[in-house]
């Protein structure tokens, strides 16, 4: 991934975020039949690793080897910027379009584990922390399904562990442009229906944190 040294995100606590609202990841790795890449929910773990699962019936763990290095991108808020966010346009109209977005590249080595104990982890958690996070004290629960169908189910998926090596992560946020433009684009975005986007560069602003 290209990254100028003013769109190097370098801050722990940013890159966790985007991988913590963002964790649909398209995972890429090469294999005997070419480069394969699956969007799979992934759950970053205490101990640094990266937590998911995918169906039985999916190639993904035949054809990727235990230990072998794969890519996970996790894209964050994106959107379009227009020169016309731009006050500066006005006077010298020197302005192209671009486009505004975080992303997360993580690099690790894969395990499948395909039993029993580690594939109900892998679903409890994932669950816990994205129903709590939707229906709160209302959150569905692995003991709501009945035994027989949840074993069932369990029984259709494999799951696996990433243990990062490195991370390659980018805030392409409007940083090189100049303090006007910079909150025109803020403005701009907000008024186009990016508010997400628009929030995150005005928690860059100057007593913002």
């Amino acid at each position: 991934m290209y990254v100028p040294p003013h769109f190097h995100e370098i801050r722990p606590d940013e890159i966790a975020a985007i991988i913590e609202t963002a964790p649909l990841a398209c995972i890429v790795a090469q294999t005997g039949k070419g480069l394969v890449a699956n969007h799979i929910p992934l759950l970053a773990a205490p101990d640094g690793t990266l937590i998911g699962h995918v169906a039985l019936a999916n190639d993904m763990h035949r054809l990727i080897a235990d230990g072998q290095e794969v890519l996970a991108i996790f894209r964050g808020e994106d959107a379009y910027v227009s020169p016309n966010f731009y006050p500066s346009k006005a006077e010298h109209h020197r302005h192209v379009p671009t486009w505004n977005y975080q992303v997360v590249h993580a690099y690790g080595a894969i395990s499948f584990q395909h039993d029993d104990h580690a594939k109900r982890a892998a679903v409890g958690l994932l669950t816990r922390k994205h129903e709590r996070r939707l229906n709160g004290t209302q959150a569905w629960r692995m003991a709501d399904a009945p035994a027989d169908y949840l074993q069932q189910m369990l029984n259709g998926i494999v799951a696996f562990r990433i243990a990062l090596r490195r991370t390659l992560a980018k805030s392409k946020l409007s940083q090189n442009r100049e303090p006007r433009d910079y909150l025109g684009t803020i403005a701009g975005l907000k008024a186009s229906g990016y508010q997400a986007m628009a929030e995150r560069m005005a928690k860059r602003l100057p007593g913002e944190d």
